[in-house]
């Protein structure tokens, strides 16, 4: 339903800087259901670097308790990107505005995460 939900929106967005799901946009391209060589590169990249440990994707209704309790705590919105430090746990490291503003370009959306993430997370 959530696949369908968003075909939807998509296909009837008005406004191309505020896209059905600015995530779904750089690691799918859009309406596609896998994810795109270009993803798939720059996450191998980000985490070679050493930027972060490893980068995970979830869709709203597989987070688990903490990460659900966070969002909610900090009213934030969806699609976001989250950092886990090691001992001070999760934080806010892009907001779904940000996102759209790579308007699905997965290379300058790692560029920037690796900017935001210098000085040492565990994962996002």
């Amino acid at each position: 339903m959530g696949k369908l939900s968003y075909g939807y929106r998509k296909l009837t967005a008005k406004d191309p800087d505020k896209p059905a799901c600015a995530a779904c946009d750089i690691t799918h391209g859009g309406l596609h259901l896998d994810e795109t060589a270009q993803w798939k590169a720059a996450k191998a990249e980000v985490v070679k670097s050493g930027a972060v440990k490893d980068v995970k994707q979830f869709h709203r209704d597989e987070l688990d308790g903490e990460t659900k309790g966070f969002v909610q705590s900090q009213g934030l919105q969806f699609p976001m990107v989250l950092a886990k430090d090691e001992g001070s746990g999760l934080r806010s490291v892009m907001s779904s505005e940000e996102l759209a503003a790579f308007k699905g370009d997965p290379q300058a959306f790692m560029q920037k995460l690796r900017q935001k993430l210098e000085g040492g997370t565990s994962g996002v």
